[in-house]
């Protein structure tokens, strides 16, 4: 079977997302991989800009993530936090010494007027990561959570509450007012392959998908794979990876969540979400007993291992994605 020769645009946002990022950058040269990557996280720590979904992105890419939690940096010290605990700083955001390098140059890059899309390439350049990484947009959106014990930013919830305040409303400020970064709009209106990776679809893709206009394209010219293999101009497959495996995360809160705002907790409760913007949902084999309710939605699921703990599997699950692409009798 062969692979999509189009141009992909994958987007992401956390660690399940730079994985599968991972996975399309081992199979895919620079110039036909765009990763659009969730800014809703963003969040202002000790004066500094911190991009932590970016930075995941491109950390995993220039092969210097820590591969025990899939952010931050291997070999991280952390001694600058401790030194800002003695002048009694709350340092209950975790930002290693040379993480810290990475936010002191995106600060001082915006403050001389830079966009978060020229910074982002600036890093990546230096960095060596030669696949196209790109800001959401260049606009602030922040993703915030009405919780049971009030409002809270998405790293406060995420982070210094640990996901545990029950959930009754998500909201995306700024986002009405937002533009698709100019990497993002280019990608999204050339790719002949877009790829939702198993991220949260609240908290990653949410973000992603509330910007004005990008549910709509994405929701336009979709056609069957075996039309897509020339690229945009006659529509483009859309293929999704389910972020729950069992009625479970694979990681993070992603279950808790859905079924505290009031969706099925399952990979069938994903697919609705994504319900005319997705063509091919990727399932895990444990949840293949919900493969006939996604197909009753329009959506074609294929069940496979969705799981990456190795390397050898971010590769493999983007092959089989690409060979969706590249199929010329996938059309059903």
């Amino acid at each position: 079977m062969g692979l999509f020769q189009g141009k992909v645009l994958a987007l992401a946002g956390g660690v399940g997302g730079a994985k599968l990022v991972l996975g399309l950058a081992r199979q895919l040269p620079p110039e036909r991989l765009t990763v659009a990557v969730n800014t809703g996280d963003d969040e202002c720590f000790h004066g500094l800009h911190v991009s932590p979904d970016l930075d995941t992105v491109v950390y995993t890419l220039a092969g210097m993530s820590n591969p025990e939690t899939g952010w931050g940096l291997a070999g991280e010290t952390f001694h600058a936090l401790e030194m800002l605990a003695r002048y009694q700083v709350d340092t209950w955001f975790n930002l290693g010494d040379r993480d810290l390098a990475t936010h002191i140059r995106r600060t001082q890059l915006l403050g001389e007027g830079a966009t978060l899309s020229q910074v982002t390439a600036e890093l990546c350049r230096c960095l060596g990561v030669a696949h196209r990484i790109v800001p959401m947009s260049d606009d602030p959106v922040r993703t915030f959570l009405a919780t049971e014990s009030g409002e809270l930013a998405m790293q406060d919830y995420f982070v210094r509450q640990r996901s545990e305040p029950a959930v009754n409303g998500v909201q995306y400020r700024g986002a009405a007012a937002a533009r698709p970064a100019p990497g993002f709009a280019a990608a999204l209106a050339d790719a002949g392959l877009v790829v939702l990776c198993p991220s949260n679809p609240f908290l990653s893709l949410g973000p992603i998908l509330a910007l004005p206009g990008v549910r709509e394209m994405l929701a336009a010219d979709s056609v069957a794979a075996g039309d897509v293999a020339g690229g945009a101009g006659a529509g483009r497959l859309r293929v999704a990876v389910s972020p729950l495996v069992g009625g479970a995360a694979v990681r993070g809160p992603a279950a808790k969540i859905m079924a505290e705002l009031g969706h099925e907790p399952t990979s069938l409760g994903v697919a609705r979400l994504y319900r005319g913007i997705c063509d091919r949902f990727l399932i895990d084999e444990r949840d293949e007993h919900l493969a006939p309710a996604i197909a009753d939605l329009g959506i074609r699921p294929l069940v496979a291992p969705i799981i990456m703990e190795t390397d050898e599997d971010k590769i493999a699950l983007a092959k089989l994605i690409l060979e969706l692409g590249g199929s010329d009798d996938d059309a059903g």
